[in-house]
């Protein structure tokens, strides 16, 4: 009796591991397994991008700082991104420490030059009232030689001879000094000329800096939404940031009807996108939504972005429909469309395994068992590719390599097979 129970309890044992391995093993091996499937195959290539609107108004500081000899000024404030104003809304404060001094420089040098202004005045005037009375005193003195030569009439000959002489000295003498007028007229008119023109350029100056100052304080040019401006290093402006008296956007208010998705594209699928290709659009903020787009520009040189070794190429596309929940800054996923393959077999990647340099294989559904079958291939994705020689449409390959795979041998395609898929 003991035997019977033992020999049962064996051949309950067996059937539950035979159901077991039946039940679980089938489960696994059809989780394992992809249909061959056939239709349109799409080559398309994705990236992440960020959304831009296309056109935009920026808002700038002062342009003309660089006449001051201000190369470059600090942001004291900014209003926070995002922010909704209306055309001469406050936006902005520049530091104005540097721009201060040179200000203070500026009506220092002008009161100096009103000064000197005056000074010149005072100076010509007094030499021109000296040379004046110098003049009336050499005119008395010309009619007392006159008078002295009318009364020596009667003298001399020596007398009369000595008073001409006094008189002609007389007149020279007035000569010269009524010349020497004129010359200190002119020196006059010049020096005061001199320091006019000093005065009105320390003016000028100060009305210029006075004139900037007033535009260190900056008021949105049009009404919209506050973007910060990006560096050269791609890195936003913001308060504390320096801007360049060059170019000194601090802001831009963009045009939300016209969104472009600035991309980088990896130098190894370039050579797939063309300008005007159809690109299907996600935003990662809102994953329900799917919107479309086109490619308008690939750059033509390659470049390096920051925390990375990659060369990439920057590839703008555009949105082809508009939507209020488009924000600047949004994370966007871009599948570009580099084209289709109309009705052909493919697998998924997964499936696909290589030996050498040449060989590529998968393994095939066969039965119950499976077989190490040789394919062709063509173009890929990023999830499948093109099988031109090798499948079935009702085909099944496993994604992974199957138990004790590695013993079995590749079924190799007839040489025919390979000079047909070759002239195709």
């Amino acid at each position: 009796m003991k035997k019977i129970w033992i020999a049962a309890g064996v051949l309950l044992a067996g059937v539950a591991a035979s159901y077991w391995w039946w039940a679980g093993g089938e489960t696994a091996e059809t989780s394992l397994l992809a249909p061959v499937k056939k239709g349109d195959f799409e080559i398309a290539i994705n990236a992440t991008g960020e959304l831009e609107a296309k056109n935009s108004v920026e808002i700038v500081g002062p342009t003309t700082m660089q006449t001051v000899q201000i190369w470059q000024t600090k942001i004291a404030d900014l209003i926070p991104e995002g922010s909704v104003v209306k055309k001469g809304d406050y936006v902005a404060r520049l530091d104005e420490t540097e721009l201060g001094n040179k200000l203070n420089d500026a009506a220092n040098n002008l009161q100096k030059a009103e000064a000197q202004f005056a000074q010149n005045q005072l100076d010509t005037a007094l030499t021109l009232r000296a040379a004046r009375d110098e003049i009336n005193n050499h005119q008395f003195t010309l009619r007392e030689k006159e008078i002295v030569l009318e009364q020596s009439k009667f003298e001399p000959p020596a007398t009369i001879r000595q008073a001409e002489i006094d008189l002609e000295r007389t007149k020279r003498t007035l000569k010269q000094s009524q010349e020497n007028y004129l010359i200190k007229q002119r020196q006059g008119a010049a020096k005061m000329s001199e320091a006019s023109a000093n005065l009105s350029q320390a003016r000028q100056r100060l009305d210029m800096i006075q004139a900037i100052a007033r535009q260190f304080t900056i008021y949105a040019p049009e009404a919209g939404m506050i973007i910060y401006q990006r560096n050269w290093d791609g890195r936003k402006i913001t308060t504390g940031s320096n801007i360049d008296a060059w170019r000194p956007v601090v802001a831009k208010l963009p045009d939300m009807s016209l969104m472009l998705s600035r991309t980088f594209v990896n130098e190894v699928d370039i050579r797939k996108i063309k300008k005007d290709q159809f690109v299907h659009i996600g935003l990662d903020a809102f994953p329900e939504k799917k919107l479309v787009g086109k490619v308008t520009s690939v750059a033509n040189i390659g470049e390096q972005r920051p925390n990375s070794d990659a060369k990439v190429f920057e590839v703008l596309v555009q949105l082809t429909q508009s939507d209020s929940i488009l924000r600047p800054a949004m994370t966007t996923s871009n599948r570009i469309v580099a084209g289709t393959i109309k009705n052909v077999l493919s697998i998924p990647l997964e499936a696909l395994h290589s030996q050498g340099d040449s060989l590529t294989f998968v393994y095939k559904k066969e039965g119950a068992s499976y077989q190490k079958t040789e394919v062709f291939t063509a173009e890929t994705n990023e999830n499948e590719v093109v099988v031109t020689a090798g499948l079935a449409e009702s085909d099944q390959v496993y994604l992974s390599a199957p138990p004790n795979a590695e013993q079995q041998t590749v079924q190799r395609l007839p040489a025919s097979t390979k000079k047909l898929t070759a002239r195709r």
